[in-house]
């Protein structure tokens, strides 16, 4: 009897969906980055055993319960070192890191560091919601100044870390940004993530309902979101607002607000996205770019190439193997130049 093969483009978000209750507060962000990922995954034309989904520990690294993937719940902060070992071991693997600004940023900067440092080609969603919500509502290494938690009933007297600087500061090849109640753009995002050859950093501003409630309103609640969002677009110019009357140029060496629509000399000078500019200063200014200052940016800030760390590491390995005679043995490996008898 013949047995039939699923096609790669017959695959939809069920596809995806596990049968293990999701369990997240009512009103969480999570879920509307949940479906977002289920709904990009079936349009990558990747064979669906060939996805991964690998995370650390938080309300964000439930993830691997409700991806119907192959997956590892890691150990808190440690799911970009397994995340890369994934990679390294079959590089055919579309692999997603699932981490929280807690997991991700606190216990986990360093491994996090290293992962985006060494271009690994894998994709890193880091939910951002400014507080530990698993934990029951401490304050997070993205918590603003002042922020009042269980831990810091004073205010909170840390500078904040911002996400998007550390990851240029690790000289990751790929940073976005996209918001939680913007599923098309979402997946927008996490497909260009995944057509990126080479690591992929994506910031997600997300709600906590419970511990954290409206912390990203200022910037794209309903209210807000035409003069606090500067949606980039490869190629096209900087501008916003309701009829989009507003733009960005550069004055001298920092990036200031101009109003539009006056036949101003100033409107030929608006600024058009360049995500290819590999100088890290450019995504810097992007990333300094905050509420209430400036409109925050989201979209592809990012985009340069270099060579992946697995695929450098198959290199060396088929490297070694072709300079060893064929009738090399474990044992002739293990006896080398390097060892005596006692």
């Amino acid at each position: 009897m013949a047995i039939e093969t699923l096609e790669e483009d017959s695959l939809t978000k069920k596809d995806f969906v596990t049968p293990n209750d999701v369990r997240w507060c009512p009103g969480c962000g999570d879920y509307a980055i949940l479906n977002s990922l289920q709904r990009t995954l079936p349009e990558l034309d990747i064979p669906k055993e060939n996805f991964v989904v690998v995370s650390g520990i938080g309300c964000s690294s439930r993830f691997p319960y409700y991806m119907n993937t192959y997956g590892f719940h890691t150990i808190h902060g440690r799911a970009p070192t397994v995340a890369t070992g994934v990679k390294v071991a079959n590089p055919d693997l579309s692999v997603w890191m699932i981490t929280g600004d807690g997991d991700g940023l606190s216990i986990g900067g360093n491994h996090l560091m290293h992962t985006l440092r060494r271009n690994v080609d894998i994709n890193i969603l880091l939910f951002n919601n400014r507080v530990y919500g698993l934990t029951k509502g401490q304050y997070s290494p993205t918590s603003p100044l002042g922020t009042r938690t269980k831990t810091t009933p004073a205010g909170s007297i840390d500078n904040p870390l911002n996400p998007i600087l550390f990851a240029l500061g690790a000289e990751a090849t790929f940073i976005a940004r996209t918001i939680d109640t913007n599923p098309k753009h979402m997946i927008k995002i996490f497909k260009a993530a995944q057509a990126h050859k080479g690591v992929s950093f994506v910031e997600i501003f997300q709600n906590c309902v419970i511990f954290n409630d409206k912390t990203w309103d200022p910037v794209y609640g309903r209210q807000n979101r035409d003069d606090n969002l500067l949606f980039l677009e490869a190629g096209e110019p900087m501008v916003y607002g309701k009829e989009e009357k507003k733009g960005i140029i550069w004055n001298g060496s920092q990036p200031e607000i101009t109003p539009l629509g006056d036949s101003s000399p100033k409107d030929k000078h608006i600024l058009v996205h360049s995500p290819e500019n590999a100088g890290a200063l450019y995504t810097a200014m992007l990333a300094e770019m905050t509420y209430p200052e400036f409109p925050t940016p989201v979209g592809v800030l990012r985009r340069v190439e270099k060579p992946t760390y697995d695929s450098q590491i198959h290199d060396q390995v088929e490297q070694a193997m072709s300079s060893e005679p064929a009738n090399t043995s474990l044992q002739d490996l293990i006896n080398g130049a390097n060892t005596w008898t006692v």
